[in-house]
C-alpha cells in the first residue's frame, strides 16, 4: 500500500509521449516556492475552498461525507499497486502509440520506495515504459535497486551553492550532487532540471554554475531543462491555511528564459525550456 495525492492521465509534461503520472504524497525537502504544498506531508490533509460551499450541511453531521461542490477536498489516499495499475492499464494503447508510459512523481517518490518498486515491477510486467521524477535527496542505494525497472530518471539540480540550497530548500545539496554523479555512471538515461525561480536562481551565474556541473556529468544526460516558475499552487496554500511567500511572484518572460537557456548551451549541453 502507498499514499498518493492524484493519478493524472494523458499527461504531456512528465516525460516523453502520453503518460499517466502517479503523484506520491510526502517530501523530504521544503522548497520555498513549492507549488504542490498538499504533497509535502506524508499524511492525508483536508483542503477547504469556502467559495465553493453550497451550505448543504453534509459535513456538519459527517466530516468524511463526500463534498459534491468541491468545498472540502482530501489530499491523500491510501491505495494498493493493483488499484493504481487498474487505472494505468486503461491507456496502454496511448502509451505504445506515443512512446509514453507511466511516471512516478510527488512530493518525493522515493519517500515510499517499496510502493514505488511494486508499481515499477507491475508496469514492466505489462511492458509499459517507466520514469521517475525525484529530488535525489536520499542514499543512492534507494534508487539503485529501482534502476533495472526504470527507463528514465528526471532529477533536479536547483542551486549549486550549498548554503543557498539549504536556505531555500531546507537541505544541503551534497548528497544530491553526489547522486547525480553516480546516476551518470549508470546505464539509465536521465534529464537534469532546474526550476528557475525569480530572485533565487534566475541569473546567468546561477544557471551557468549548474550547467557547468551538468557538463561534467554528460554520460546518460539526454538534455538539461529549465523549468519556468510555476505559480499554480496559490489556491492550494489558501485552502490549507498556509502562507505562500511566492503568491505574487510571476514567471519569467519567454525572452529571459531563452537568454538563460543560451547560457546553459554555452557549456555544450542540449537545453530545453519547460
Amino acid at each position: 500500500m502507498g499514499i498518493i495525492t492524484d493519478i493524472q492521465r494523458f499527461s504531456l509534461n512528465d516525460g516523453p509521449g502520453i503518460r499517466t503520472t502517479v503523484f506520491f504524497k510526502g517530501c523530504n525537502m521544503a522548497c520555498d516556492w513549492c507549488h504542490n504544498p498538499e504533497a509535502l506531508s506524508g499524511k492525508p490533509e483536508l483542503l477547504r475552498y469556502p467559495q465553493k460551499c453550497i451550505h448543504c450541511g453534509a459535513c456538519e453531521t459527517d466530516e468524511n461525507a463526500v463534498c459534491y461542490s468541491g468545498a472540502r477536498v482530501w489530499a491523500g489516499r491510501r491505495v494498493s499497486a493493483a488499484e493504481v495499475m487498474e487505472e494505468v492499464l486503461q491507456d496502454t494503447d496511448y502509451y505504445r502509440n506515443s512512446g509514453g508510459g507511466v511516471t512516478l512523481s510527488g512530493g518525493e517518490t522515493l519517500m515510499q520506495p517499496e510502493f514505488a518498486a511494486e508499481l515499477l515491477h507491475a508496469c514492466k510486467e505489462n511492458r509499459i515504459q517507466t520514469a521517475v521524477e525525484t529530488n535525489l535527496f536520499y542514499p543512492f542505494e534507494t534508487l539503485r535497486g529501482l534502476l533495472p525497472f526504470l527507463d528514465l530518471v528526471m532529477c533536479d539540480c536547483k542551486i549549486m551553492d550549498p548554503q543557498k540550497h539549504l536556505a531555500h530548500t531546507g537541505v544541503d545539496n551534497a548528497v544530491i550532487l553526489d547522486n547525480i554523479r553516480r546516476l551518470s555512471g549508470t546505464d539509465t538515461p536521465y534529464i537534469l532540471r532546474t526550476p528557475v525561480i525569480p530572485g533565487i536562481n534566475d541569473t546567468e551565474e546561477e544557471i551557468g554554475a549548474v550547467a557547468a556541473f551538468a557538463a561534467q556529468n554528460k554520460k546518460g544526460l539526454l538534455y538539461y531543462e529549465l523549468l519556468n516558475f510555476n505559480p499554480l499552487g496559490v489556491s492550494k496554500y489558501e485552502a490549507m491555511g498556509l502562507e505562500n511567500p511566492y503568491a505574487h511572484v510571476k514567471p519569467l518572460d519567454a525572452q529571459r528564459m531563452r537568454e538563460l537557456a543560451a547560457t546553459a548551451e554555452d557549456y555544450g549541453l542540449p537545453v530545453r525550456i519547460g
